[in-house]
């Protein structure tokens, strides 16, 4: 059976992280929603069923990869929003050809040889069968489900993984059955790594220098340098490829980004290409304590994130300057550059320029023109499916 993971008509929700990938490519807990669901499923290849504007950036990346496009034969079709679970995996499994499993009129998975496009048309004729799995429905639910992710993908995937557990003298580890080590780590001393409250996993070319401490559950990406000093609290997780600084708590972190600096990141989404200034700091719970709106894209309004706790959602690109300062439920769009000493609040449209009370549009060659050196730094381009997206996403 072929699995087929799709995003549905709520993929905007999740904006403006997911303006340059797909739902199935957020991260939460250790690995990205769609591998965990490779993984639960047990799936040999998978097709993903993306946003149309998506296509040619994932063609160009993955070709060989089946996007938008279905295997024959029979398939299990997986929304790719689903919160895991071992009884949502149990119920998923049991599911008969041409049958299906909705929640609150939406579907959670589908099993049938049809092929469906994005968006499910044409999906007239398939029985349902309503269930209580859940679905993610915004940042803030991954961020705030991020530690409950990281001891599931812990316990299910790296418990058994082979562990290079070596540190060096001076190294200070609590519960070190809960401390997970890939080859090729570095580790320097006065290291704290405490699992006493989750596991902690550090993967593969990963760098942790002196008297950086790190409180689990957490995941540290490969080739993650956490710098000196730095404080990671539990439910944190930093994708592959970035400089961590200062005190983060319960935040994720695609890839690609730096938060080199001291300063406060808390209950915060960050994209990619993500360069925050030093002394950048955000706020992740209001004075009054009542609960924190965000930005919903689809909606086109702030809404309620269902928690006292959120601070930022930052898209991919955006730089922050020195002492920029961040306030609960802000989001930044795509390809923002936003400086100087006055607060930020609210939503930053994609490709805004400026402080907070002079905000003006970014030029999309000036943006093009930093895009190319960052990624050169790292010896990868701008590709032109990725160029045409960008521009679209800032409507020049």
């Amino acid at each position: 059976m072929h699995i087929v993971i799709f995003d549905d008509q709520h993929h905007k929700s999740f904006y403006p992280i997911c303006q340059m990938r797909s739902v199935g490519d957020l991260r939460s807990g250790i690995l990205k929603l769609r591998q965990r669901l490779e993984y639960a499923f047990n799936a040999d290849d998978t097709a993903i069923l993306i946003d149309p504007a998506l296509e040619d950036l994932y063609n160009q990346r993955h070709p060989d990869w089946l996007v938008n496009r279905c295997p024959n034969d029979d398939k299990l079709y997986l929304n790719s929003r689903i919160v895991v679970s071992d009884e949502a995996i149990a119920e998923i499994k049991s599911i008969p050809p041409e049958h299906s499993l909705i929640s609150c009129g939406q579907y959670i998975a589908i099993r049938s040889n049809r092929e469906f496009s994005f968006g499910l048309l044409n999906i007239d004729g398939i029985q349902t069968s309503e269930c209580q799995i859940p679905l993610y429905g915004s940042i803030a639910d991954l961020i705030h489900d991020n530690a409950r992710m990281i001891n599931w993908d812990f316990e299910h995937i790296f418990y058994e993984e082979d562990n290079f557990f070596e540190t060096e003298t001076g190294v200070s580890v609590l519960d070190p059955y809960k401390v997970w080590i890939a080859e090729g780590v570095r580790i320097a001393p006065n290291v704290v790594l405490d699992a006493s409250a989750g596991p902690i996993v550090v993967d593969s070319g990963a760098t942790i220098m002196a008297n950086a401490v790190i409180q689990g559950p957490a995941y540290i990406g490969k080739k993650t340098v956490i710098k000196i000093g730095a404080k990671i609290y539990g439910g944190t997780s930093i994708g592959p490829v970035c400089k961590i600084g200062g005190e983060i708590e319960a935040s994720i972190i695609q890839a690609y980004s730096n938060k080199q600096h001291d300063g406060f990141l808390g209950h915060a989404y960050i994209g990619e290409w993500v360069n925050m200034g030093a002394d950048t700091n955000n706020s992740d719970l209001k004075n009054t304590y009542k609960n924190v709106k965000i930005y919903d894209y689809a909606k086109a309004t702030m809404i309620d994130s269902g928690s006292q706790f959120m601070g930022c959602v930052l898209g991919d690109h955006v730089k922050t300057g020195i002492n920029v300062s961040l306030n609960t439920g802000l989001t930044v769009g795509t390809g923002s550059n936003i400086f100087g000493s006055k607060l930020f609040s609210g939503y930053v449209h994609d490709f805004s320029w400026g402080e907070a009370d002079g905000l003006t549009r970014y030029r999309f060659s000036d943006f093009c023109d930093t895009a190319t050196m960052v990624k050169h730094r790292r010896a990868l381009k701008l590709i032109s499916a990725e160029i045409e997206l960008l521009r679209n996403i800032a409507g020049v």
